[in-house]
C-alpha cells in the first residue's frame, strides 16, 4: 500500500475545544505530532462506487432502486469490517408522502470513546424539477448522492485496511433530498434531523463531522460556509475551525482549485441539523457553482446528474483531502 506523507503541528489543531472524557490536554507548545501515514485514496474505486449506485437506478426511498442500493451498502460497508446500524423511520416528506426510510451507520472500533463522523445522503431527487424535459422522473443522481456516498464507502476501504487508533462513524443519511421546492428548510434532509434529535448511541459524541454532498462533477468548486449569527459564537467558532483547517490542508496539498479560499453564505444541508441538534461541529464539503447560475451547476435536480457528470479527479481530490484530515486528526488531540 502507498502512503503520503503528512506531519501536523500542534498548531494546527490548537483551536479546539477539548473533550476532557476523550481527550487529552495540548497545552504544551513544545509537544510534537508524529508523521502519520495517509494510506491513498483510489479515485478509480470511488468512480466505480459511484457507477454501481447509478446502475441500481433511482434511490428514491420506498422504489426498488432504493431498496436494492440499501442492501448493497450494507453489505459492502460490513464486508469492510464496519458494525453497521441501520436506523429505520417513517419519513414525512412533503412531496412523496410518508415513506418508510433508513439511515444507514457505519462504525468502525465502535467501543471507542474519541469518535468522528463522515456523512453522505444516499437518496436521490424524487423528479428532475430543474429540467425543462421529463421533469416529473426521478434522476440517476451520480452526483447528487451518488458521489459522496462512493467517496465514504472508498475510505471505508482505507479503514478496513490502515485502522486507526480512535472510532470512525460514517453516516448515510436518507430522505434528504424530497424537500419542497418552496418549503422550508425542515422539509428537507429527514434522515439528518431523524438522526441528530435520535442518536444511535445514547450520550454519543464526535469531535467534528464532515458532511460531503455532490462532490464528483466536472470542475466542482468547495467554498467554505460563513455560519456568523446562524449559532451561537462559541458553536460557530468551532466549526468555522475546521473549515479553515480542512481548506488549509487541502491548500498545502495542492487542491485550491477545487476548495477555494472564499466563504459563502450558508445553506441548509445535512449539516445544518446535526450542528442544530447536537454538539458535533460538522462542515459541509459541497459543489456550489462560481459561474453558473445555478447554486449547485447546471446539472442539479436534472437528468444531467448522471455519470458522465462525475470526474474521477474531484472524486480523488475530495477523497485524499478527507483522509488526511482523518488520519492525522487521529494523531493529535483535538
Amino acid at each position: 500500500m502507498k502512503y503520503i506523507f503528512f506531519l501536523f503541528t500542534i498548531l494546527i489543531f490548537a483551536s479546539c475545544k477539548q473533550d476532557p472524557a476523550t481527550t487529552a490536554p495540548t497545552d504544551n507548545p513544545s509537544v510534537k505530532t508524529e508523521p502519520v501515514k495517509v494510506p491513498v485514496f483510489s479515485k478509480d474505486s470511488a468512480f466505480a462506487f459511484v457507477g454501481k449506485q447509478v446502475a441500481f437506478g433511482p434511490r428514491v426511498p420506498g422504489s426498488e432502486g432504493h431498496k436494492a442500493a440499501r442492501q448493497w451498502m450494507v453489505s459492502k460497508l460490513k464486508g469492510y469490517g464496519a458494525k453497521v446500524t441501520e436506523q429505520t423511520f417513517n419519513a414525512k416528506t412533503a412531496t412523496i408522502g410518508e415513506v418508510r426510510a433508513a439511515n444507514i451507520i457505519a462504525s468502525f472500533n465502535p467501543t471507542y470513546a474519541r469518535r468522528v463522523v463522515l456523512a453522505a445522503h444516499w437518496d436521490t431527487r424524487y423528479a428532475a424539477d430543474e429540467d425543462d424535459e421529463r421533469a416529473d422522473k426521478p434522476i440517476d443522481g451520480a452526483d447528487d448522492g451518488g458521489s459522496g456516498v462512493g467517496v465514504l464507502i472508498e475510505i471505508a476501504r482505507l479503514l478496513k485496511e490502515n485502522p486507526l487508533p480512535i472510532g470512525v462513524d460514517i453516516i448515510l443519511f436518507d430522505a434528504e433530498d424530497q424537500g419542497a421546492t418552496n418549503g422550508g428548510a425542515e422539509t428537507w434532509c429527514l434522515g439528518s434531523q431523524y438522526w441528530a434529535q435520535n442518536l444511535h448511541v445514547q450520550g454519543y459524541r464526535a469531535e467534528f463531522g464532515i458532511l460531503l454532498d455532490m462532490v464528483g462533477a466536472k470542475g466542482a468548486t468547495f467554498q467554505k460556509e460563513d455560519l456568523t449569527g446562524v449559532f451561537t459564537p462559541q458553536k460557530v467558532s468551532r466549526i468555522h475551525s475546521h473549515y479553515e483547517k480542512v481548506w488549509s490542508l487541502a491548500k498545502g496539498m495542492g487542491k485550491s482549485a477545487h476548495f477555494v479560499d472564499v466563504k459563502t453564505r450558508p445553506i441548509t444541508d445535512d449539516h445544518y441539523f446535526v450542528n442544530l441538534y447536537t454538539e458535533i461541529p460538522m462542515i459541509d464539503i459541497i459543489n456550489k457553482s462560481m459561474e453558473s447560475g445555478s447554486a449547485f451547476g447546471p446539472h442539479w435536480h436534472t437528468h444531467d446528474d448522471n455519470l458522465s457528470v462525475i470526474d474521477p479527479n474531484v472524486l480523488g481530490a475530495v477523497g485524499q483531502v478527507v483522509a488526511a484530515y482523518l488520519y492525522n486528526s487521529s494523531n493529535t488531540q483535538l
